[in-house]
């Protein structure tokens, strides 16, 4: 994983909401976009704020292990 200050150069990246976000509450939601070999995540709350990359191997690791959550 790395972890950004910033969300740099993120309006090249295509954002979508998670499939699990409350829809009665827009402003609690996580947002994912992928470029080849990366994962991004970020806040919807926080758009220029932090942002986590991963490798697509350590995101394939994580889902499995949050959604048992």
């Amino acid at each position: 994983m790395i972890s950004e200050t910033s969300a740099g150069d993120a309006s090249l990246l295509e954002w979508f909401k998670s499939s699990y976000s409350d829809s009665s509450n827009s402003n609690e939601c996580v947002e994912v976009a992928t470029t080849p070999g990366t994962v991004h995540v970020r806040d919807s709350k926080s758009l220029p704020g932090l942002r986590l990359a991963f490798t697509a191997d350590a995101w394939a690791g994580f889902v499995p292990y949050a959604a048992g959550r």
